[in-house]
């Protein structure tokens, strides 16, 4: 959500900022909105400061005798109670059509990112790892993984597209990942572990952005709720209609949860293997943090998830995202993209951004600024640490062998229960 008071003081930076991400300008249509909304609120306060005061008169008016000043008092009082239910519903219905157009606006790109349309403008920053010379042509992990238990005929025998059944080896590197993540993040890095909701209700998605632009991505079930698309919409509404005392420690929060995604705006992208799922794991990470506080926030997320792949020994680069290949509710996106030897190319397997207020404000999550009046709005990051069947994918793809076996990375090793290796089933 954006700052009303902002637009009214520099419409012309609001759609100068916009434009980066392809967005016509609204502002003066906001304005007007605004304009005319502001002009019904004063009216019913008026009217209804001149219904209490009139009220108040005409026992003042009976006290003295004066009937005739009574009467008219009660005349204007019933004309007022008549007329006030029609501009109070005009009041709200103005409010609800701002907010409905306010919520619909994405965030602003930050200055220093640069401008593009899509992820041809995105900017490479870092390059980590040294991509392996294969003794022989290596193979896609759709290839590779069915005889190592990485099954989907099965997943899609008994749900469609996009499900795949993981059995023995491939089911247990799957959970190992997992767990070193979140026992990483937890240990070395500050966040705290948590177990959120997996079904959440409108204005839970609506506090992180997903709503109501992106319903068509979401899966909801028959009772109104949604399953979550990440745990970034738990996590980040853990702080929603709250005020914190103190934020001087920024609050770091990750979980480990399936993620459920329809991929309506994916029709057609990686239909193939193991890639993108309408159910996944990922282990997520959150910052609520203050102003002052988000850039040095968010470099430490984007070093815990660089740490995962680098401990796992998996080559990557890390790309700033320009305007328009960001996600609605970012400020700022940086994505770490794994090599994938047998797709020959680099494929995201974490984004990590910078909100600014923009969900605080549609949650109305504050904290109390040490040493000032009032209250001011957080700010939320979040990012992947990582997705855990991407992960997988990179695992299998970088550390397969000619003979169809997979080395385990010696960082897994413990979590495999001494597994150091993936054999094809015979």
């Amino acid at each position: 959500m954006h700052d009303l008071r902002a637009i009214r003081e520099n419409p012309q930076a609001f759609d100068a900022g916009l434009a980066r991400r392809g967005v016509e300008p609204i502002a003066a249509r906001i304005l007007e909105l605004d304009e005319r909304r502001r002009s019904v609120t004063t009216r019913v306060q008026e009217s209804q400061a001149r219904r209490n005061e009139a009220s108040k008169a005409i026992g003042a008016a009976m006290g003295k005798g004066d009937t005739a000043t009574a009467e008219a008092l009660k005349a204007e009082v019933a004309q007022l109670k008549d007329t006030l239910p029609a501009l109070e519903d005009e009041d709200r219905a103005l409010g609800a059509e701002l907010d409905e157009l306010l919520a619909a606006i994405p965030n602003i790109p930050a200055e220093d990112i640069p401008d593009g349309e899509d992820e041809t403008g995105n900017l490479e920053v870092a390059r980590w790892g040294e991509q392996r010379n294969f003794a022989f042509e290596p193979q896609e992990h759709a290839d590779l993984g069915p005889p190592l238990g990485l099954d989907f005929e099965t997943g899609a025998a008994m749900s469609g597209a996009r499900f795949t059944f993981l059995r023995g080896s491939m089911a247990r590197l799957h959970r190992a990942l997992a767990q070193f993540m979140l026992d990483f993040h937890t240990a070395q890095r500050g966040y705290v572990e948590c177990a959120p909701p997996l079904l959440v209700r409108d204005e839970t998605v609506f506090g992180t952005g997903q709503l109501p632009k992106f319903a068509d991505d979401l899966f909801r079930t028959t009772d109104g709720r949604w399953l979550i698309p990440t745990a970034e919409v738990s996590l980040t509404n853990s702080v929603r209609e709250q005020i914190l005392d103190d934020l001087s420690q920024p609050i770091r929060l990750t979980a480990l949860t399936p993620c459920f995604r329809s991929e309506a705006g994916a029709a057609g992208k990686d239909t193939r293997g193991f890639i993108r799922q309408h159910q996944f794991e990922k282990v997520e990470l959150v910052t609520i943090c203050r102003p002052e506080d988000w850039q040095a926030e968010h470099g430490h997320m984007v070093e815990s998830a660089e740490a995962i792949l680098e401990t796992l020994g998996l080559p990557y680069r890390k790309m700033l995202l320009c305007a328009g290949d960001m996600g609605a509710g970012a400020k700022k996106t940086f994505d770490l993209e794994v090599w994938l030897p047998g797709q020959d190319a680099y494929r995201e397997i974490s984004s990590i951004s910078w909100c600014g207020d923009y969900q605080a404000r549609r949650m109305n999550a504050r904290y109390r600024p040490e040493g000032q009046k009032g209250t001011a709005f957080v700010h939320t990051l979040n990012g992947s640490g990582l997705a855990v069947g991407r992960t997988l994918v990179a695992v299998l793809e970088n550390y397969q062998q000619e003979d169809g076996t997979v080395a385990v990375p010696a960082a897994l090793t413990a979590y495999m229960g001494g597994v150091d290796k993936l054999v094809p089933a015979t």
